[in-house]
C-alpha cells in the first residue's frame, strides 16, 4: 500500500479532525487528505498572529477557499506572554502551547469528538523543535510522523495531488529570525517581514532577514548571491527605510535554522 493510501486509511478511523494549519506543504497535505476522506468533518485552524507573515496567511486562506475547506481563524496572544517574548531557546514551546490550548478549548466546545492534528513529519522528529513537547502535552496527533512519512514524500504526494503548496519554500515564524535572548516584539517582527518583502519584490523568493539589532543580515541561496550584490544598493536603501541602520549580506548564503547553531556552541 502506498504512503498516500496509508494516510487516507489513517483518517477513516476518525470521526472528524481539526488540523493546525500554517499554509505550508506539510499541514496542507494533512488538511487536504482529511478533506478527501472526511468531507466537512475535516476542519483547518490557523492563528493569524503577529509572528505569521501576512503573505502566508493569504496562502493558507486561499488554499482553503480553493478546496472548499472550512477554516477557523483565531488570534493567539503569545506576544503578551513574557515566557515567549524573552525569546528563550524553547520559545517555540510557548508559542505552540498558546495555539494548542486555544485549539483544545474550541474543540471541546464545538467539536468534542474530533481529533486535533498537526503537520509534523518524520524528519521533524530529528530536528530541534520544542513545539513537539507542547503537542505531546496536549495529545496532538501527527499522522505524517506516525506513518513514517518524510519531507520528501510529503512534497511528492502534494505534487501528485496537484496541491499549489507542494513546492512552497519553508516559512517558519518571523520570530525565528531573531537571535535567542533578544526580545521579540511586534515592531521587530514587522521590520523583518517587510524587509523580506523588499527582497521578494527584487525577485528573491527563498530568503531570510536575520535581525541583529540595528543590522539586517540578508540570506539568499548561494547561487543568487551575485544577483543580490548587483542590486544591493537599492535593496539597502529600501531596507534602511524600515528602521535598520545597516544592511549586510551573509556570504554563506541561505541556511534554514542558522540561529540554532548557538545551541551546539
Amino acid at each position: 500500500m502506498s504512503k498516500l493510501a496509508l494516510l487516507k486509511q489513517w483518517f477513516k478511523d476518525h470521526k472528524g479532525t481539526v488540523t493546525a494549519f500554517s499554509g505550508g506543504v506539510d499541514s496542507s497535505l494533512v488538511l487536504y487528505v482529511s478533506k478527501l476522506v472526511l468531507g466537512d468533518a475535516a476542519i483547518g485552524l490557523i492563528s493569524n498572529s503577529e509572528s505569521l507573515k501576512s503573505k502566508d496567511f493569504k496562502v493558507a486562506t486561499d488554499f482553503c477557499k480553493s478546496h472548499n475547506i472550512n477554516l477557523e481563524v483565531i488570534k493567539t496572544t503569545e506576544l503578551e506572554d513574557p515566557n515567549y517574548t524573552a525569546n528563550p531557546t524553547n520559545r517555540c514551546f510557548f508559542c505552540k502551547t498558546h495555539l494548542y490550548e486555544a485549539m483544545v478549548d474550541i474543540i471541546q466546545e464545538r467539536y468534542p469528538e474530533y481529533t486535533i492534528l498537526n503537520g509534523t513529519n518524520l524528519d521533524d522528529l530529528g530536528d530541534y523543535r520544542p513545539g513537539l513537547e507542547a503537542a505531546k502535552n496536549h495529545q496532538i496527533k501527527s499522522p505524517l510522523a506516525a506513518l513514517n512519512i518524510t519531507k520528501a514524500e510529503v512534497i511528492e504526494m502534494a505534487n501528485s495531488l496537484g496541491l499549489e503548496t507542494a513546492f512552497k519554500p519553508p516559512s517558519p515564524c518571523l520570530s525565528s529570525r531573531i537571535p535567542y535572548g533578544t526580545a521579540v516584539n511586534n515592531e521587530r517582527l514587522k521590520q523583518i517581514e517587510h524587509a523580506e518583502y523588499v527582497l521578494n519584490r527584487f525577485g528573491f523568493n527563498n530568503v531570510r532577514v536575520r535581525y541583529k539589532g540595528e543590522e539586517a543580515s540578508i540570506e539568499v541561496p548561494v547561487t543568487e548571491l551575485e544577483v543580490l550584490k548587483s542590486q544591493f544598493n537599492q535593496i539597502t536603501k529600501e531596507i534602511k527605510a524600515l528602521g535598520f541602520s545597516k544592511v549586510t549580506i551573509d556570504e554563506e548564503g541561505f541556511v534554514s535554522g542558522k540561529l540554532n547553531r548557538v545551541l551546539n556552541g
